[in-house]
């Protein structure tokens, strides 16, 4: 099992609830933050993207020139990089940190006219992602690549540095676009916190797609909040207030995330089974901004979580990236928590 955590990077504070404020968004900041996953039994932690926030690339590299075990998640996006020159950064990080880089590559919609990119629909925007990745994992393994894509291309390619073993490719969607890209391109499927029965018959459906792939096998992992207390009810009652405070400060239920992405659709529609799913999938934070990884909650124990995330884990999910506010202190108190629970259990 691999147990990443989350480092937000964000130009202003108070992301998901984070109460940092001095020196926040400043390299020690962030260093501190990935220290503190370090020395808690954190393999390392997304780093995440867009263009409103600060180039994650830049930020991972900093991060890892300051810190010893820690991997960046780095989330990158095919056209705000272009392929070759992605695969040299890339591999040149990961020289450099001793092979610690790790990569989310994401397809999600972003200001892309800010920086110079065209809006394609969601199977024009696959489709380049996945030229986008075979190029990258050419580059890295080959040399004197020449690929002419729809999308992109490269001829007569080298690196001057190509990486031993190449950084794992992490990816996540839900729709069947982004599942042929997954299954044919990436290392490893993320998913957001479904239900059991939502993920299984996903991952059904992707061992179908990827059975022919010339990659090693497809892994799968789990980005989610995770909310753990002492006690089951006082992490119910903390995971109530916190969705009522969400509430209070929404004017109406949070319809602005119903849209295109079909991961986000699902998430918010599991509201309608209930609000809590499984044994602690807490529902209720979509319908008032959740959000992404957000949207839904694994509410309990240490104890009661890590029989859910080991439930996940016979459905054949090996990596999970978690994450609580405030970033600081979660980080530690779920870390000595539940990564104890998760070696001795």
């Amino acid at each position: 099992m691999t147990y990443l955590w989350y480092i937000p990077n964000t130009v202003e504070p108070g992301h998901r609830g984070d109460d940092t404020v001095a020196g926040y968004g400043t390299l020690e900041h962030s260093v501190d933050l990935a220290r503190t996953a370090e020395e808690h039994g954190w393999a390392g932690a997304l780093i995440g993207t867009g263009w409103g926030r600060p180039d994650t690339f830049t930020v991972a590299t900093a991060i890892a020139a300051r810190t010893t075990t820690f991997k960046p998640l780095a989330a990158i996006r095919p056209g705000y990089w272009q392929p070759a020159h992605f695969a040299s950064a890339a591999a040149t990080l990961d020289h450099l940190s001793g092979g610690r880089l790790l990569i989310n590559i994401v397809s999600g919609k972003d200001n892309l006219s800010a920086y110079g990119d065209v809006e394609g629909d969601q199977t024009q925007r696959y489709a380049r992602t996945q030229e986008f990745m075979r190029i990258v994992r050419r580059l890295w393994t080959e040399e004197d690549v020449t690929f002419e894509g729809t999308h992109f291309g490269v001829t007569g390619s080298t690196l001057p540095l190509r990486p031993s073993t190449p950084p794992r490719l992490y990816f996540g969607g839900a729709s069947e676009a982004a599942e042929r890209v997954s299954a044919a391109e990436a290392d490893v499927q993320l998913f957001w916190g479904e239900p059991l029965d939502g993920i299984a018959s996903r991952v059904d459906r992707l061992r179908a797609l990827s059975r022919d792939r010339d990659l090693a096998p497809l892994e799968y992992g789990l980005r989610v909040t995770t909310l753990i207390r002492d006690t089951r009810e006082e992490a119910w009652r903390d995971a109530e207030a916190r969705v009522a405070e969400m509430a209070r400060r929404s004017l109406s239920p949070n319809e602005q995330l119903r849209g295109p992405a079909v991961g986000q659709q699902r998430l918010l529609d599991l509201a309608e089974r209930g609000d809590v799913l499984d044994t602690c999938l807490y529902t209720a934070p979509g319908r008032y901004g959740g959000g992404g990884a957000g949207t839904t909650w694994l509410v309990g124990t240490a104890d009661d979580v890590k029989a859910a995330l080991d439930a996940y884990g016979k459905l054949g999910l090996t990596h999970f990236v978690l994450s609580d506010t405030p970033y600081k202190r979660e980080t530690a108190r779920v870390g000595d928590a539940l990564l104890a629970t998760a070696v001795s259990g």
